[in-house]
């Protein structure tokens, strides 16, 4: 098992070939774990229950629970297979049965996650030949958007996302069974995801065009999502266009819901490169959340750095055919200029403490500036 972090991140850990994300603290696993053994305990009452542990993964809550249980009780163990890798077989295999007579006994069952619920078949056809007094179930974790069985579950500690987990008894594939809290398993982890930045003039547009080529990436300018939303009447672009008529700010989150649209378009995408977007820190921290629900990050903070003079000299002999006003006038360029270093000055804080900000010179030729940025793609 490998452990990545950095001092502004939780830990990702690595099992074979996979990464995983925290997901569920110690400390929620055993709220969780004494709250079951109460309401149990409570249900019962003074009987004294049979608690059946199913192999392997539910031996760690299995040992806790029945150390928070509060009264007396008897502990067996069945063996049931039923992964291979991350996926559910179902090939059900029953390893190791039930050895003591259960005649007119509780038998509470006592899973550490049910899923699809196919175990639960073989659980159930294992038990009604017991003639048990009663049969009760109870999982630690419980996936209700993937349960496909009709069959009760009494006791249900957490319900999570239909997503793989490990730790706390579950593995990938023997790995991860011991670690005392729960990981979700990261799909996009290989993803690039950049933020170019550079004063007007730098050549952030023709840099974009050739890195997405290059790198097989998705360009989301802001810009550009703000007139495609306004442009075909979206509820976002509507949305967007209520405030700017009045001369308001458009919120932030609606800007990210955009991007989160235009994310959710090239779900398979090997990367982004955002431009426009973010201005500030509580904009950088958006754009985080919005990255980390997609189970990836921003990797780097691209800034295209060019001598004022020269930006200057672009600018006006770009607004001789660009017909843009703002590019013909040097004052207006100059306040342009100025703006973007008071508003990017914040954001180089904001990724220079997570030691991802990357200043790039812009000064050359476009193949030469290529390469430059390109090699710090390459170092990520």
């Amino acid at each position: 098992m490998f452990i990545f972090a950095s001092p502004n991140e939780k830990q990702v850990i690595k099992l074979h070939d996979k990464y995983f994300k925290p997901f569920i603290s110690a400390e929620e696993i055993d709220e969780a774990v004494s709250r079951l053994a109460v309401e149990i305990a409570e249900d019962i009452g003074d009987e004294i229950p049979v608690f059946v542990g199913i192999l392997n993964g539910s031996f760690m809550f299995t040992s806790d629970f029945v150390k928070k249980y509060p009264k007396p009780c008897e502990v067996t163990f069945i063996k049931l297979a039923s992964y291979a890798g991350i996926k559910s077989s179902e090939d059900i295999q029953r390893l190791i049965g039930i050895t003591q007579d259960l005649t007119g006994r509780t038998v509470v069952v006592l899973e550490d996650i049910i899923d699809s619920g196919r175990t639960m078949d073989e659980v159930h056809r294992i038990f009604e030949n017991e003639k048990v007094k009663s049969l009760k179930i109870a999982t630690l974790f419980f996936k209700p958007e993937a349960y496909k069985k009709d069959y009760k579950l009494h006791y249900v500690g957490i319900e999570i996302p239909d997503k793989f987990i490990v730790g706390y008894g579950l593995d990938y594939d023997g790995l991860g069974r011991d670690i005392p809290e729960v990981y979700q398993i990261k799909k996009t982890e290989h993803m690039i995801n950049l933020v170019l930045f550079g004063p007007p003039g730098a050549g952030k547009g023709t840099q974009a065009n050739y890195l997405k080529d290059k790198y097989d990436l998705v360009h989301i300018s802001t810009g550009d999502v703000f007139r495609y939303n306004i442009k075909n009447e979206t509820a976002l672009g509507m949305l967007a266009k209520s405030y700017m008529d009045k001369g308001d700010l458009v919120p932030d989150q609606v800007t990210i819901d955009m991007l989160n649209a235009e994310v959710e378009k090239n779900a398979d995408a090997k990367g982004f490169i955002f431009d426009g977007f973010p201005r500030t820190s509580a904009q950088a921290e958006a754009l985080d959340a919005l990255m980390n629900s997609k189970d990836s990050e921003i990797k780097a903070m691209i800034a295209l750095e060019v001598d004022d003079d020269i930006l200057v000299k672009r600018l006006l002999e770009r607004g001789k055919t660009s017909g843009r006003s703002d590019d013909a006038d040097e004052d207006i360029i100059r306040n342009r200029i100025k703006e973007y270093y008071e508003k990017t000055a914040i954001l180089k804080n904001y990724y220079s403490a997570q030691n991802k900000y990357f200043g790039v010179d812009g000064v050359g030729s476009i193949e030469e500036i290529t390469v430059r940025v390109s090699s710090v793609i390459n170092s990520l």
